[in-house]
Formats: structure tokens, sequence, C-alpha cells
């Protein structure tokens, strides 16, 4: 079992998912999201984003700065961080959600290009003591409930 991090290594560690986010929106993929959140509404897509341990906890982070601690109920089926038909943490928001299966915003992201990126994840969820992706409600969840 891996040694417990310091709080300023899971700090760095979290940085670092927030670098892959930067250098994502950097890359040359033809997205465009104009926040219709039609890619949100999990229940509709059959599709839910899994997050990476750092991924949740970046999410997480974020909630906390909006002023909730806990993620709400989703009766329709919609990711929980919808608000008023908007995601609630959108410069927070995870890997799956920047590189869209929906197609509206331009389908999903070629593999190939952003496979580096995913390898960083993994990493980064290994070293915070993750088990690899799990669905966005829980992920999150699991990370607003963990204050390590």
């Amino acid at each position: 079992m891996p040694r417990p991090l310091t709080p300023d290594q899971q700090r760095a560690l979290l940085a670092e998912v927030r670098r892959i986010y930067e250098e994502l929106a950097e890359r040359p993929l033809d997205r465009q999201c104009i926040s219709r959140s039609a890619c949100c509404r999990f229940r509709l897509t059959g599709r839910t984003p899994f997050l990476t341990r750092g991924e949740a906890m970046v999410a997480a982070a974020a909630l906390r700065a909006s002023g909730r601690r806990q993620l709400p109920a989703s009766s329709d089926g919609s990711c929980p961080l919808l608000r008023d038909g908007q995601c609630s943490i959108y410069d927070s928001r995870p890997f799956g959600c920047r590189t869209h299966f929906c197609q509206e915003a331009g389908g999903p992201a070629p593999r190939a290009l952003v496979r580096d990126l995913i390898q960083r994840l993994e990493d980064i969820d290994h070293a915070l003591g993750g088990s690899g992706g799990v669905n966005l409600p829980t992920a999150i969840a699991a990370a607003l409930n963990d204050r390590r």
C-alpha cells in the first residue's frame, strides 16, 4: 500500500489535473460547445462520463467553492452538476465533458489526439489511490465525502 500523500503532494497532483485541462484546450480539436447541455442528459444519451479520482477531486472542490457541500439529486437523469440548464462548474468540468461525446459539439475527440492526457490522468488517479474511472455522480459524491 502506498504511503499517504502530504497535502502539498495532493495539491500538486490536482494542479496537474488542471494543467491537463489547459493543455487539452490548446489542442487543435474541433470543438463547438455552445452549452446546450444535451450531452448532460445522461438518461437520454445513455452515456455518463467516468472520472478519475483527481478529476472528481477537482470537480468537488469547484462544487464546494460554489457554496454547495453535496451533490444534488437528479430526478430526470441529468448530470447533477447542472443548475438552471448550465454546468455549475464549467471551468472545472471533467475531461470526458471536455472531449464530448456530444454530437452537437463535434462528437467524440479522436482518442489518438488525447491518449497522452488520458494516461497522465490515470497516473494521477493511481498516485491518489484511485481505482480507475468511476461514473460522474458516484465519483464526485465520494470526493465530496472524502476530505483528506
